[in-house]
């Protein structure tokens, strides 16, 4: 009855008390996952190479490719988790946990398998080398073969924390992000395993998390938890979260697009190096945007509840502090990016070598224009996912398809042409005073909208 009440609470409590409470340990959990990529990369550029951050950076897009279909799962059943909680319906909770199961296990085994197969075919694709692509195939082999293991852990934490458990997910993935820093050096280091390593100490953090997620809902004394007829494909339930889940699903697939393009474009303009140092950057922009994230987790069981319940002034007071701090945050990024860049590069890249030399400068060019704008993306992140929580997918997911994909990729087909290795860099900036400006037309409709609900 203790969880009952906790959220249910999600409809009564003071939203100043509320959103720190799930957005806070959400943080931690989204930022532990970001440490994950920056851990692996800093071992990796310290203990293998210049090169080899250049290979890890080009299964960025696989990478990405994995975490849409794991986000649409996790994210959209966690949306309508929320949703029927504040319906009173905990039933259908348990349903939608069942059927997300089952979806991850299914989808995580065939594109592992798949990818394998053609795991050299697509990193040459991606813009591969003979010299880096023996990294990015060694590292890819080890990641792909758990890729079960990725689906899962991230979305049942997604679903511990959107039912009333943030602070449990937040240990999950806090312990994930433990492991991690254990082995990667005791394998990089110590045992000689290189990228291997990395991704094999990848996979057995991610193991030691997905037990936790697991306990949790085997355990009865859980608010929703495992039982056996829950275990069945519902059309219905699938649709809905692939509905919902769509938006980030075509966000992740459009950042691979752009990954493939801004690699190419680097390695015509620039070389191999050029193609590590995006990777630095995008590390760098993710762990500023995974705080962002964070911030959505803990907006999203307290905006779905409460639409669901028709409070939508608790809804609007979330979202209008949500976006405060969002944008608090990527102004942060921003700072970094123009006055530190080239401390960021060398916390990535050792040695005095030629390879490392050429790396950092790389980075410090490309990340002043890259974050140029950055301050602004925060809002255009939370916006997009705030429509997505309210159940109005089309919308997120054309806020997500501006700033990723229908803005950005003609820039970078216009651009470096004329301008060379800048309009490559210049082009992301661009493409996010253009999001923005849209997602913001958007929020004023949809405010009004709710404003004359409330009245």
């Amino acid at each position: 009855m203790k969880k009952q009440i906790t959220t249910l609470s999600l409809g009564t409590d003071p939203l100043s008390k509320l959103l720190p409470r799930y957005a806070i340990p959400a943080i931690i959990a989204m930022i532990s996952t970001s440490l994950f990529n920056i851990i692996d990369s800093i071992f990796v550029g310290h203990g293998v190479g210049a090169l080899a951050i250049s290979g890890m950076a080009l299964t960025m897009p696989i990478m990405n490719i994995a975490s849409a279909f794991g986000a649409m799962v996790g994210v959209g059943a966690a949306a309508i988790t929320s949703i029927r909680l504040g319906q009173g319906n905990k039933r259908a909770a348990e349903q939608v946990l069942g059927n997300a199961v089952l979806l991850n296990v299914c989808i995580g085994a065939v594109f592992g398998g798949v990818s394998i197969y053609f795991l050299d075919e697509i990193l040459y694709f991606f813009g591969a080398s003979d010299q880096t692509i023996g990294y990015a195939r060694d590292f890819m082999h080890v990641i792909l073969a758990g890729n079960i293991i990725t689906h899962l852990y991230l979305g049942l934490n997604e679903l511990m924390r959107a039912s009333g458990y943030p602070q449990k997910a937040m240990y999950a993935m806090l312990l994930s992000v433990a492991v991690n820093c254990v082995l990667n050096p005791l394998f990089i280091f110590k045992f000689g395993w290189g990228v291997q390593g990395s991704a094999f100490s990848t996979v057995i953090a991610q193991c030691c998390a997905l037990s936790v997620s697991l306990h949790h809902f085997a355990s009865k004394s859980s608010f929703i938890h495992f039982k056996r007829d829950i275990f069945r494909f519902k059309s219905s339930i699938i649709g809905n979260i692939i509905s919902i889940g769509m938006a980030p699903f075509l966000m992740n697939i459009c950042t691979s697009v752009v990954v493939i393009f801004v690699n190419k474009a680097l390695k015509m303009h620039g070389g191999d190096l050029n193609i590590g140092a995006y990777g630095v950057i995008n590390r760098v922009v993710m762990l500023f945007l995974m705080i962002v994230f964070g911030l959505n987790q803990g907006m999203q069981p307290i905006v779905g509840y409460n639409y669901g319940a028709k409070q939508y002034d608790r809804v609007l007071k979330a979202l209008r502090i949500t976006i405060a701090c969002a944008v608090c945050v990527t102004t942060t990024g921003c700072l970094v990016g123009q006055f530190l860049p080239r401390e960021v590069a060398m916390l990535f890249v050792g040695g005095d070598s030629a390879e490392s030399q050429e790396l950092i400068e790389a980075v410090t060019y490309g990340m002043k224009s890259v974050m140029v704008m950055f301050w602004a993306v925060g809002f255009q992140v939370v916006t997009g996912n705030f429509f997505q929580y309210i159940g109005k997918p089309k919308r997120a997911i054309l806020i997500s398809l501006t700033r990723q994909l229908i803005f950005l990729i003609p820039l970078l087909i216009i651009l470096p042409p004329k301008l060379g290795l800048l309009g490559v860099w210049i082009s992301m900036p661009i493409s996010d005073t253009m999001s923005v400006t849209l997602a913001a037309v958007l929020l004023f409709f949809q405010v009004r909208s709710l404003k004359r609900d409330i009245q």
